[in-house]
């Protein structure tokens, strides 16, 4: 009876943006590691929702990168619709060296500029919001590609990230970046898979 009366107190204290975020950001991350275009738009709305609920929350950098998922969802789902013509679906590629030393310098880059802004904010762990922020940008735009390792990175961010929202009393929130890790390590998997499949037929 406890339990229940735990879990009725607590799913009275989720919100409906925040369970429309959750449910459609479930969605595009599922849809995305099983190869399926239609990750697009369920990721559209989901992060335009964000952008309210991390204002709220006073997590400024996470907000300001919905924006750019918003642009990136948009790049997303045009460079997927436009395949080769001899591909039923873009093809997988895997991360080149060069790009490699260029994500590693951003991160830390983005990472120490913003969070030496943000800390003069009433922005919550500023630096560690940061790193999370900048990690987030390099495997957004490596998803977008269609680069393999994206989904490393993610895998890494979101387990930061689970912390990061319980402590700050997102707990559907905390449970769907759960829950995303599980999915990205499906979607490094399959991706590879895939990845293998195109080697063997080229």
């Amino acid at each position: 009876m406890q339990i229940i009366h735990f879990l009725q107190e607590w799913w009275g204290h989720q919100t409906w943006p925040e369970i429309i975020a959750v449910i459609t950001g479930l969605l595009c991350v599922y849809l995305a590691a099983v190869n399926n275009i239609w990750n697009w738009p369920f990721a559209i709305i989901s992060v335009a929702i964000y952008i309210f609920i991390f204002f709220e929350a006073h997590l400024y950098a996470d907000m300001g990168l919905q924006f750019y998922f918003m642009a990136m969802n948009i790049y997303g789902w045009y460079h997927w619709s436009h395949k080769p013509a001899s591909e039923l679906k873009a093809p997988v590629i895997l991360i080149k060296k060069q790009e490699v030393v260029v994500a590693i310098v951003a991160i830390i880059l983005f990472t120490f500029i913003l969070g030496s802004v943000l800390q003069y904010t009433t922005a919550s762990f500023p630096y560690l919001d940061s790193f999370c922020t900048a990690c987030s940008l390099v495997a957004q735009y490596l998803l977008a590609r269609k680069v393999l390792q994206n989904w490393l990175i993610w895998i890494f961010v979101d387990i930061i990230y689970v912390g990061v929202y319980v402590f700050k009393d997102l707990h559907l929130t905390a449970v769907m970046y759960a829950i995303y890790v599980a999915i990205a390590l499906l979607g490094y998997l399959d991706w590879r898979k895939e990845y293998r499949k195109q080697i063997v037929n080229a």
